[in-house]
């Protein structure tokens, strides 16, 4: 395994909580108030490799495997979607936070689409909602045309792993590192649950007209999702919650919390210190 993996996950807490007909997989780390990552969509906790650490010095991070995706199993239901792959996550911090839980919540890209729906059912349970590179705002997508990997091996693998992550994920070619490509390989071979179908409609919008917590929002201004749009989708989540506080980060894309990793992990403990009241 890569090393800077290796290193983060042999310090994580295990968890297992039921998950349709298998089991949903949560790493912890840290003490104190909870703070629950989503990762994005083909992906898994390792999208937050470069910011568990510095936010773990201050909260509990609990990064789960969304279902579907990583080493967690399919949600209930013969369609998956946000909102039931939310509910075995709702489930699952029910065990792990018990009755009384009180934490904040912060989801990437189709993480967001899904947080959205867990924090519409988690109600005062949520402190607060940070939307990363979100998508499923009821606005138009990019078109994006991505490489398949799955036919490839070796170097060409690879190749079509760093233009993938091009394309989509990181805006600075020189930023797609070792490890960035270490994470994408392992995503793709994991990945079952298809997302990407979700991005163009209004899922999130609709659960966060359902949310009483407080929003924030934070972007990579040359985000392949959203670019020239940023703007749009701030004035979306803005049009929610009047309060919304929002970052935009130049010369960095969809995938900020890593390409931008510094500066995202500054805005996100900000966010989380102003809304701990």
């Amino acid at each position: 395994m890569n090393p800077e993996i290796e290193a983060l996950s042999s310090t994580a807490e295990v968890i297992r909580t039921p998950c349709g007909s298998g089991e949903a997989v949560w790493r912890s780390w840290g003490t104190g108030t909870p703070l629950v990552l989503l990762h994005g969509g083909s992906g898994s906790w390792m999208h937050w490799l470069r910011n568990i650490g510095p936010l773990s010095r201050h909260y509990r991070v609990l990064a789960p495997d969304t279902p579907g995706l990583g080493e967690s199993a399919m949600p209930p239901g013969p369609e998956p979607s946000p909102d039931n792959a939310a509910q075995p996550l709702r489930d699952g911090l029910r065990l792990i936070l018990g009755e009384r839980r009180f934490y904040h919540l912060c989801g990437f890209s189709f993480g967001a689409n899904v947080a959205g729906h867990l924090a519409a059912a988690e109600g005062a349970h949520v402190r607060s909602l940070t939307v990363v590179g979100a998508a499923s705002l009821g606005l138009p997508r990019p078109p994006l045309d991505l490489l398949k990997v799955r036919d490839k091996e070796g170097a060409a693998r690879r190749e079509a792993n760093r233009e993938n992550l091009a394309r989509l994920m990181i805006f600075d070619r020189a930023r797609i590192d070792d490890t960035a490509l270490d994470i994408q390989e392992h995503n793709t071979v994991h990945a079952r649950l298809r997302s990407r179908g979700y991005a163009p409609g209004d899922s999130l919008k609709s659960a966060l007209l359902r949310v009483h917590a407080p929003l924030a929002g934070i972007w990579g201004e040359r985000d392949a999702v959203a670019w020239p749009g940023v703007r749009a989708r701030l004035d979306v989540l803005r049009g929610i919650d009047p309060g919304l506080m929002e970052y935009v980060f130049p010369e960095a894309g969809h995938w900020v919390a890593y390409e931008a990793a510094e500066q995202f992990n500054a805005a996100l403990l900000e966010i989380l210190a102003a809304r701990g009241s």
